[in-house]
């Protein structure tokens, strides 16, 4: 297994924050990583690292002669002034491009709703990351660097993006570095997990679940070695109080001892577990939707929907982009009138709502998050001790150094907790969240996961965060062509309902009157001679894939056994390798366009 990309004893350090320290790793072939950690502690940042975007302050980041390196930012490098087809192909004309079936794979999962013609700058934010996504995956790359991939993204496009990296390079080749809150994803994905943490990389073998199970252990121990310490500091320090006059004839190397035991004795860290609130009771009745329908002109977004929620449910709506969710949640909250129906909301019920815009905070940006803080009540009860706002504020990450910051100042992810504790804080008997793990890092998602597993009230759900859909929520509800459905199954079960809408869309699309159907993916008619020569190439090149896919493994197995001090021969093994893959991808290419033309594909 080759070296991709290598880190040697690299450091990077921002003001007043240190990034990485003197960390030494490699990237090698066939390995698909995560990378975890903290908001701010430098996943991006080594990301621009490996890529060369950015220059550490020591150390070195090699590469490996002639790979290629694909890079997604957070931050696009778009020209607005470009078309958006022009943006994802360059000057590649068009007649190359559309005639290769990868390509148009890509073009076909994330810009069906976008016009190719249409000027990037009058694009929405979502579409546009799309076309950037895009604009990395046409390229083939030996390594392909991902920040946030799945943002914008709904949970449709986040499985093919799945499936497309799981099939993206052959066994053992290729290399993903993946940074992404998305937890699903990672599971899905990665192999590997690196986590980011007070200057270090830390890796794990396993997805994302095999990490959290190996941190928790990790974590045991830890405790385990720190309540043997404890112990012996009590008998330490339980033997230094019996009496002045006992003190003063102990021998010094043991008052040495559990002073050092004291001095080692580590600081409180945040507590990042937030019980739940006290809520005031809810009704019989809650919320009740009786032909609701609502058009904004021509465009009918939600069509004669029928819904009743109770006290204590926790549902979760599904949906793709645009598809009508946030109309939905604005319409159950009597925050939008609908155009038919009526929406019937219980006496009793009091709204925490939280909106993927967070317009409730923005209104107190030039405050300062102790003022905040100090305008709800001084005292809250949990588990029956009283605690204040500020030490709530505590336990959801934020220190006493963040009191005096002015909340137009917080980072997104700082901002997005502030808005969750400020709902709770107010103490709603009916939680609606729309889009809640937007800019949170794994960790402070898991706390808000742990909060409302515990919410006592009615949870209502948007979000395309898989992994916190299925943590939080009990039934889940999906808007189609405008409809509610509800999906017993869950997710995958609304997932296979656009598998097979997709398909009836396609066997139903219309054929020029009078004409025979249409071939599909550019198929040209063929008589049973040239159907009949082309099945006899496909098998061929099927075969000769075959053999050729053991070459580079074979090569690849000699090069290992190879003396490690003949530099000439491992040079020739190598370009060996490389002529092997490349015929590889030559013959994937000739069997992939034979597939098209046979419609197999």
């Amino acid at each position: 297994m080759g070296v991709l990309i290598g880190c040697e004893h690299v450091g990077h350090e921002w003001p007043g924050k240190l990034v990485l320290k003197d960390e030494t790793i490699a990237i090698n072939e066939g390995e698909r990583i995560g990378i975890v950690g903290r908001n701010g502690d430098g996943k991006s940042t080594l990301l621009s690292i490996l890529s060369h975007e950015l220059t550490p302050d020591s150390g070195l980041v090699t590469w490996r002669n002639n790979i290629s390196v694909g890079l997604l930012t957070q931050q696009d490098a778009l020209r607005d002034d470009d078309s958006a087809i022009t943006a994802v192909m360059g000057s590649t004309p068009e007649y190359i491009w559309a005639a290769d079936p990868k390509v148009r794979s890509v073009l076909e999962a994330l810009l069906s709703d976008v016009d190719g013609q249409a000027r990037v700058g009058d694009l929405s934010g979502g579409q546009r990351r799309r076309v950037d996504l895009a604009r990395v995956l046409v390229r083939p790359c030996d390594v392909l660097l991902m920040d946030e991939p799945t943002n914008h993204l709904d949970m449709y496009a986040i499985r093919w993006l799945a499936e497309h990296l799981r099939g993206r390079w052959p066994e053992g080749e290729g290399a993903l570095l993946v940074v992404t809150h998305d937890r699903w994803f990672l599971d899905e994905v990665c192999e590997h997990m690196w986590e980011v943490h007070d200057g270090t990389i830390e890796p794990f073998e396993g997805g994302y679940s095999a990490y959290v199970q190996q941190r928790v252990e990790r974590e045991r121990q830890a405790a385990a070695t720190e309540e043997r310490r404890q112990n012996i500091l009590r008998k330490e320090l339980n033997w230094l109080s019996h009496g002045a006059k006992a003190r003063s004839s102990k021998p010094k190397f043991r008052i040495d001892a559990a002073r050092a035991l004291l001095a080692d004795d580590p600081p409180l860290r945040d507590s990042v577990e937030l019980k739940r609130l006290a809520v005031a009771r809810l009704g019989k009745q809650v919320i009740e939707l009786k032909g609701v329908s609502v058009s904004f002109g021509s465009n009918q977004v939600l069509s004669n929907i029928n819904w009743i929620i109770g006290p204590g449910d926790r549902v979760g709506v599904l949906g793709e982009n645009g598809a009508g969710k946030s109309s939905l949640l604005k319409v159950m909250c009597g925050r939008l009138r609908p155009t038919a129906g009526f929406v019937k909301i219980g006496k009793t019920v009091r709204f925490g709502i939280m909106s993927q815009q967070l317009e409730g905070l923005s209104q107190h940006n030039s405050e300062r998050l102790e003022e905040l803080l100090a305008s709800f009540r001084q005292t809250y009860y949990v588990d029956g001790k009283p605690q204040s706002p500020t030490q709530l504020a505590e336990r959801l990450g934020f220190g006493r150094a963040d009191l005096p910051s002015y909340i137009g100042d917080l980072s997104g992810g700082q901002r997005r907790r502030l808005a969750l504790l400020s709902v709770l804080l107010q103490q709603p008997n009916v939680l609606v969240l729309d889009e809640p793990g937007n800019d949170l890092d794994t960790d402070m998602l898991a706390v808000m996961e742990g909060l409302l597993d515990e919410w006592p009230g009615t949870l209502i759900l948007v979000t395309h965060d898989r992994y916190l859909m299925e943590r939080v929520t009990d039934d889940q509800y999906a808007i189609i062509h405008g409809q509610l459905r509800h999906c017993p199954g869950g997710i995958d079960e609304y997932l296979g309902l656009l598998d097979e809408q997709a398909r009836q869309e396609k066997k139903a699309a219309p054929s020029p009157a009078g004409s025979p159907e249409q071939p599909k993916d550019g198929e040209q008619s063929l008589t049973n001679k040239e159907r009949h020569e082309l099945k006899r190439r496909f098998d061929a090149v099927e075969r000769k894939l075959a053999k050729q896919r053991a070459v580079p493994k074979q090569l690849k197995a000699d090069m290992t056994a190879h003396d490690p001090t003949d530099y000439a021969g491992l040079t020739k093994l190598q370009q060996q390798i490389d002529d092997a893959r490349k015929e590889v991808e030559k013959l994937e290419d000739e069997w992939i366009d034979l597939a098209d033309r046979l419609g197999l594909g």
